[in-house]
């Protein structure tokens, strides 16, 4: 009778350990399977385990294709299923080609006469997660905010980042959820960032694969008003509660979906852009709402220069913007006051108020 050996931490069973499972019993007539203990998780892993060790055990023994479950204590990184492999001198050691310390392994086998076999990764029947993810989406926010930028945009992508200049930006409400979303996608305030934080994703890594900028994913995970060290990852410079900006801002479609990958890399004033981040810094810093609308106007005028469409004057207003990079998307409108904001947006069902989230 021919006995296959696995080991994991299986801290959260999910369907790819279960396809593991099978295609190992299917090597022999009979499958152990040794679980990292919770000392091991502690240990090895700096993490505690979604489950004390006795339910653990019961769910791995409850499953058909196995048939014992042994508990991996030992201190060897990479080995803490050692003692209980000695004891049971299984046939078959059964990995996944990409399992860590294949040589330690290997190693072991040979000590006790056991093939060293390594699965190659089949196709999943269902969409792959990991223990790591679902352990991200349960930790994921239900709610999260999206953004507005004030100045200094593209200065968070790396390959355009300017050291000593900053990037000024604000978290904002009404918040969005996986159900609930409530604004126009694709514009221009971070709703893929949003959408990454609100599945538990890193946004960070995910908008520097897209080739942009890494300004949205910070904002929203950091909320309130902030100001950012250009550079190529995230550095927060001041950050301050936005309510010094409730009243002042609101949103107007602009009627064209914008996109900010395509865009990321077309010739505009990078100088003028730093100019405008350290006029809209200077206005957090000091919570002068009139401050950062000096940025948001030289902000503005850089997008003209690229080509933007000029957007509605508005005379109640302080200043305003694309809000983002993408030509089109929203419009910020930064105002003098609550009442002349609200009179504004009433006369538009496509514009709407938004507020900081405070912190």
């Amino acid at each position: 009778m021919k006995t296959v050996f696995v080991s994991g931490c299986y801290d959260i069973l999910h369907a790819g350990h279960i396809q593991f499972f099978n295609e190992a019993r299917a090597l022999g007539d009979r499958l152990v399977v040794c679980f990292a203990s919770t000392e091991v998780l502690w240990k090895h892993k700096s993490r505690k385990p979604s489950l004390p060790d006795a339910h653990k055990r019961a769910i791995l023994e409850s499953l058909q294709m196995v048939d014992q479950v042994v508990v991996g204590k030992g201190e060897t990184m990479g080995l803490d299923f050692a003692e209980p492999f000695r004891q049971l001198r299984p046939d078959l050691l059964v990995v996944t080609e990409d399992s860590r310390y294949l040589a330690e392994k290997k190693q072991l086998c040979a000590e006790v006469g056991a093939e060293f076999v390594i699965l190659p990764k089949t196709p999943p029947t269902i969409d792959p997660v990991s223990s790591s993810q679902i352990v991200r989406m349960i930790e994921a926010p239900v709610t999260a905010p999206l953004r507005v930028d004030f100045a200094g945009g593209w200065l968070d992508v790396p390959r355009h980042a300017i050291e000593g200049e900053y990037i000024v930006n604000c978290a904002i409400q009404p918040t969005v959820s996986l159900v609930d979303w409530g604004y126009h996608q694709k514009s221009g305030l971070g709703g893929s960032a949003a959408w990454s934080l609100l599945n538990g994703s890193d946004g960070v890594a995910s908008e520097l694969q897209m080739g942009v900028g890494w300004q949205d994913p910070a904002v929203i995970r950091e909320t309130g008003c902030c100001v950012w060290q250009s550079g190529p990852r995230p550095v927060l410079d001041f950050k301050r509660n936005g309510s010094f900006l409730s009243g002042r801002m609101a949103i107007a479609w602009t009627g064209v979906p914008h996109d900010t990958p395509a865009l990321a890399d077309r010739h505009r004033d990078y100088r003028q852009i730093a100019e405008a981040g350290r006029l809209a810094r200077d206005g957090v810093l000091t919570a002068n709402v009139a401050r950062i609308g000096d940025g948001i106007r030289l902000q503005y005028e850089t997008q003209l220069a690229e080509g933007m469409s000029p957007l509605a004057e508005v005379s109640t207003a302080l200043a305003w913007k694309y809000c983002g990079g993408g030509w089109g998307g929203y419009a910020l409108y930064l105002f003098f006051n609550q009442s002349r904001r609200d009179e504004w947006v009433a006369a538009d069902v496509e514009r709407r108020v938004i507020e900081p989230l405070t912190i």
